[in-house]
């Protein structure tokens, strides 16, 4: 297993995934493994691991299915054939043959498609192949679960005895029975069966008529069970019979057992076998429910996951008809640490276990819900700091707890960890324990450790801001309504919009004015900027997916036409062609249709035949001309096409060296408009409106609210004119 605790595991909700998991397992043994897998402890193993649920998760839309692999466990045998001279029972011989046939079967499937699943296919392979195994228990137990008659010569015999014996029963009783009936001492029954033997149903008035033995008396007394002696003999034979074949049975099983008892390791590895097999599957099916896959396995320290789903957050909301949103994050060399802030209830926490749980399940062999160009790779290490830690037992506050749990991650964390920390610093004094934060944050820093945190603190902001290979992130917002949109945006810190959301929700305004003289100015005016400036992105973002939609539409669009206009062109072609065709028919008919009146006038075939035999010549001739010629003309065709293309895509060229031309005389020629004080303008090539303070020499003060800008008035534009 990694250096990956049980309470990181806890953090992450990895049992619950387990548990889904085991859900999806045919056999009781599956469901057991499935719920201790751990983390792997190497790269190579989490690849193999990976790549046998990738390959099951492909057999499930290939019409090479890979077989059934259900099994009942045989672990109580496994327990007998330890200790000598222990016989096995009947059921337990058919699970161990089912067990070695479903192997088998699985040897054979796996050999034959090899090429589709190779890693499948060397599992299959480390086992022994065994044959011997069936063979021995079926040579005694038939498909029914019996030993069968000719297990043995003496079981034979026996058996053989035994049915001569019933025979003999069963028509000594059909003879008694005719004849006490006829004596009228038999009840309307007649007979019946007791400790499973054929007894007279006797009129009680008329037991001492009888000679046999008393089996039994019906509930009212009205009827006595009497075996006749006759048949009694032949009973008390059968019984000696039965007990030679209970013993002969036992014989056979135990020198059975004794057959078995040699492969006991092996029958060990093949239920281990088709465990493993079966917790593969459950994976594969569980994958198929969230939509997962194998992420790339990259080289370098890189962890990019793109549109990624929690599987217990993306399968909830499935069931209740609701949309999941991914997220995307990268964590590689240059930016190795990402400091997520902004509101709560925006999605940092689901963010941080998206990241921490779908590693986990990757180094566990399990495969994410990312998309396909995602990339992950091995942490020795997964430390995590999540949720409320106060611990009554030990009366440990929260704070106290996450220091002890802040120096277990100091003593642990090297360039081979990863590290997740919800609301870092937090449960002390802000100041101080913000300070506090920072020094943990640059140790873990100075030792190349990767991680996410999430925090409020601005100095922790700050920091992300400052080293190189950390950034700031936040959970995106909508400025108008304060929806959280649950997007991810790197390179920026995120705003609280703590007086946002207090005007949202009621507080009066006066009271929030007070609140904001009573802290720096220039906090809230950091505070408000990023706030601006993520409305600003969030705008940005709806516009440039508008843009992409309609880009990707007239696309489609263009394509459409340019293969109808295709198809129109091909047609066009086709009609000429069949025209001329037509043409050439009618000029051949006309000239045979003046020969034939010809004819008609002077009945000469002479001059009818020669008339023919030109006209046929004429038509060759042009056949081979049109033949040699074919070959030029499709040469000739192709460089005019050619010469064609050339010349058009000149006159573009040319046009829209005009139109550039006419577009930079405008623009010179344009009237510039006569700005005043007061009048509010754009740059052209910016989206910020702002009002003119003073004009001078041909160059304006801009004033944009939070700061104030000088240009030069050809690069304004008027917006609205002062009022």
């Amino acid at each position: 297993m990694a250096n990956i605790y049980s309470k990181t595991l806890q953090d992450l909700e990895f049992p619950t995934v387990l548990q889904q998991v085991a859900a999806r397992c045919n056999t009781e043994l599956g469901k057991a493994v499935a719920l201790e897998i751990v983390p792997l402890a190497d790269e190579a193993k989490m690849e193999n691991a990976l790549g046998q649920t990738s390959e099951y998760l492909a057999s499930f839309i290939s019409e090479n299915r890979i077989p059934n692999h259900g099994f009942d466990q045989i672990n109580g045998e496994l327990q007998l054939l330890k200790i000598e001279n222990t016989t096995l029972e009947l059921q337990g011989f058919r699970r161990m043959a089912s067990i070695c046939n479903t192997v088998t079967a699985h040897q054979k499937f796996f050999k034959k498609f090899k090429e589709y699943y190779p890693l499948l296919h060397d599992l299959a392979a480390e086992l022994e192949p065994n044959t011997e195994i069936p063979v021995f228990i079926n040579n005694v137990i038939d498909r029914f679960g019996e030993v069968k008659d000719n297990a043995s010569d003496a079981l034979l015999s026996i058996r053989r005895q035994m049915n001569h014996v019933r025979g003999k029963i069963s028509q000594s009783f059909g003879s008694a029975l005719a004849t006490y009936n006829s004596s009228d001492y038999l009840d309307e029954i007649r007979e019946s069966v007791v400790e499973n033997r054929r007894v007279l149903a006797v009129k009680a008035m008329y037991r001492k008529k009888i000679k046999g033995s008393v089996m039994g008396t019906s509930k009212t007394g009205s009827i006595v069970y009497i075996e006749p002696e006759a048949t009694l003999r032949y009973s008390r034979e059968l019984n000696n019979l039965e007990f030679e074949e209970k013993e002969e049975v036992q014989r056979i099983l135990n020198q059975l057992t004794n057959q078995i008892r040699p492969f006991r390791e092996l029958l060990s590895d093949y239920q281990d076998y088709l465990s493993q097999i079966d917790v593969t599957a459950a994976k594969a099916k569980y994958a198929q429910d969230i939509n997962a896959l194998k992420p790339n396995l990259g080289t370098t320290r890189r962890l990019f996951l793109r549109d990624a789903y929690h599987p217990l957050l993306y399968l909830n909301n499935k069931r209740k008809n609701e949309k999941t949103y991914p997220q995307t994050i990268e964590l590689h060399p240059e930016n190795r640490i990402i400091v997520i802030s902004g509101p709560n209830a925006g999605g940092k926490s689901i963010t941080l276990k998206t990241i921490g749980l779908l590693q986990v399940m990757a180094q566990s062999g399990l495969l994410v819900p990312v998309h396909e160009g995602s990339e992950i790779c091995f942490f020795d290490k997964i430390l995590t700091d999540i949720g409320d830690n106060q611990s009554i037992e030990n009366h440990l506050s929260t704070y106290s707890y996450r220091l002890k749990n802040m120096n277990q991650f100091l003593k642990r964390c090297n360039d081979r960890t990863l590290f997740l920390i919800d609301e870092f610093g937090t449960g002390s004094d802000p100041e101080l324990g913000g300070a506090l934060a920072e020094a943990f944050l640059e140790v873990f820093y100075e030792r190349e450790s990767y991680g996410v945190i999430t925090t409020h603190y601005a100095n922790l902001k700050a920091l992300a801001n400052e080293l190189p290979h950390a950034t700031n992130a936040n959970m995106l917002f909508d400025g108008k309504t304060l929806e959280p949109t649950f997007q991810l945006i790197l390179g920026q810190a995120g705003s609280s919009f703590t007086f946002e959301v207090a005007q949202k929700n009621g507080i009066p305004y006066s009271l929030i004015n007070k609140a904001k003289k009573k802290i720096e100015r220039g906090k809230v005016r950091f505070d408000a900027t990023i706030a601006k400036l993520q409305k600003e992105r969030s705008k940005m973002a709806q516009t440039g997916s508008r843009l992409q939609e309609e880009e990707s539409k007239a696309r489609e669009e263009a394509a459409r036409l340019e293969k109808l206009n295709a198809k129109v062109k091909s047609k066009l072609e086709n009609y000429q062609e069949l025209y001329d065709h037509d043409q050439r028919m009618i000029q051949l008919g006309n000239k045979v249709n003046v020969a034939a009146d010809k004819y008609f006038q002077n009945n000469k075939k002479r001059p009818l035949i020669s008339e023919l035999l030109r006209i046929v010549e004429t038509e060759n001739s042009k056949r081979k001309k049109r033949s040699a010629n074919q070959a030029k003309a499709e040469r000739t065709k192709k460089a005019q096409v050619a010469q064609e293309v050339q010349k058009v895509v000149k006159v573009i060229r040319e046009k829209k060296k005009v139109q550039k031309k006419k577009a930079v005389v405008a623009e010179k020629n344009k009237p510039r408009p006569n700005f005043e004080v007061g009048d509010r303008v754009r740059m052209h090539d910016g989206k910020a409106v702002g009002s003119i303070d003073s004009l001078e020499k041909g160059k304006a003060i801009v004033n944009y609210g939070m700061f104030t800008t000088n240009v030069s008035v050809d690069q304004l534009e008027l917006v609205e004119k002062k009022k």
